[in-house]
C-alpha cells in the first residue's frame, strides 16, 4: 500500500471553520464596542488601542521567529490586544499598554505554548497585572481626548452606585459615561455579541448563566431587592457584558462540558457579585473570570460525561 495516513489524537472535528477566521468575526464582533470607545473618548482611544494591539501581534510574531514557528496570521493575537485595549482607561500611558500587551502574549500564552495551552484568558490576566501594578493609573477615568466631553471626568457609575448615589441609566446603556474605552456602551457590546451568536461562534450556556446567576446574586445580597433601576445598573455597568460575552466564552479558557459551562457561568456570577458588593472595589468582572480560568480542570473533571454503559461515581469497598 502507497497511500500514507496522518494519525492523531481525538478529538476529531471537521468544520469549514478555521482558528483565523473564528478570530475576524471576534475582531469583527468588536469593532461596534470599540469604535463607540474612540468616538466616546476622542482619539487618543485609538492609540491605546492601536499601541495595544500592534504590541500584542509584535510580540507574537518575534516570538514566533525564535521558535521558528509563525502563528500570527491565525489573529488571535489581535483579539487579545483588542480586548486588553478595550479593558484600559484612556488615559494610561502608551507604555502601559504596550506592557500589558508583552505580558499577555508572552507570558499568559507563548511561554505555556501557544494558543489552545494558556490556562487563563491572555486580556484579563494581563490586565490584572495592570491593575495589581499600576492602581492609580488603571483607576484613572478621567476622560481626554477630542470627542471626550468634561461629564465624563470622575468616578465610574459602579463606584457611584457603591457610595449610594444615584446613575443615569440610560446613559450608561448608550455610553456616555466613563470607564473603561470598549466596556460603556451596553448597545454596542450587545450588538457584537449578536454577531458571534447569529454566526454560531458563542452560544449563551456561558453566558446566560453567568448574567443570570449574577442577577439572583443583585437580588438577594445587593440590598437593593427587586428595583429596577439598580438592576439595570448593575448589568450596565462595568465590564459585566463585555466580559459575559467576549471573554468568558473564551474557547481556551471555558469548559467543554457542557454542565460545566453552565457551573463555570454561575461560578462567575456569584464571584463578580462578591466582588462588587463585598469587595473593596465596584467592579470584579475581571477577577472573577480569572478564578473561573483556574477552576476549569476541575469543573470539568467532576461533569464529563459517564461513558455509555459505564456507572458514575466511585464502588465502596
Amino acid at each position: 500500500m502507497s497511500a500514507q495516513f496522518h494519525v492523531s489524537s481525538n478529538p476529531h472535528v471537521r468544520a469549514a471553520s478555521s482558528t483565523g477566521s473564528i478570530m475576524m468575526l471576534v475582531v469583527i464582533a468588536l469593532l461596534p464596542a470599540a469604535g463607540f470607545g474612540i468616538y466616546n473618548f476622542g482619539t487618543r482611544a485609538a492609540l491605546v488601542l492601536l499601541t495595544s494591539v500592534v504590541s500584542a501581534v509584535l510580540t507574537e510574531y518575534l516570538f514566533g521567529l525564535y521558535k521558528k514557528k509563525l502563528t500570527v496570521t491565525d489573529l488571535s493575537a489581535v483579539v487579545t490586544g483588542l480586548l486588553l485595549g478595550m479593558n484600559l482607561p484612556v488615559t494610561i500611558p502608551l507604555w502601559m499598554a504596550a506592557l500589558g500587551s508583552v505580558f499577555a502574549i508572552l507570558v499568559v500564552k507563548c511561554l505555556f505554548g501557544g494558543l489552545g495551552q494558556n490556562f487563563m484568558n491572555p486580556a484579563l490576566a494581563a490586565r490584572c497585572f495592570l491593575v495589581i501594578s499600576f492602581p492609580s493609573q488603571m483607576t484613572n477615568f478621567i476622560s481626554t481626548g477630542e470627542g471626550a466631553l468634561d461629564a465624563y471626568t470622575g468616578a465610574t457609575p459602579l463606584a457611584l452606585l457603591k457610595a449610594g448615589e444615584n446613575v443615569n441609566v440610560m446613559e450608561m446603556i448608550i455610553g456616555k459615561t466613563t470607564g473603561t474605552i470598549g466596556e460603556t456602551s451596553v448597545i454596542a457590546i450587545v450588538i457584537g455579541a449578536c454577531i458571534l451568536l447569529m454566526t454560531g461562534v458563542i452560544d449563551l450556556r456561558v453566558p446566560g448563566s453567568y448574567i443570570v446567576s449574577f442577577v439572583i446574586f443583585t437580588v438577594l445580597f445587593g440590598g437593593h431587592g427587586f428595583e429596577q433601576a439598580y438592576l439595570s445598573a448593575q448589568l450596565a455597568g462595568g465590564g459585566l457584558m463585555l466580559g459575559a460575552f467576549f471573554m468568558a466564552t473564551d474557547y481556551v479558557t471555558r469548559p467543554i462540558t457542557v454542565k460545566g459551562q453552565y457551573l463555570y457561568g454561575i461560578f462567575l456570577g456569584i464571584m463578580t457579585g462578591v466582588f462588587r458588593f463585598f469587595g473593596p472595589g465596584a467592579e470584579g468582572v475581571s477577577f472573577a473570570i480569572i478564578l473561573g480560568n483556574l477552576l476549569v480542570p476541575l469543573i470539568e473533571k467532576v461533569t464529563v460525561p459517564v461513558p455509555f454503559g459505564g456507572k458514575g461515581g466511585r464502588k465502596n469497598g
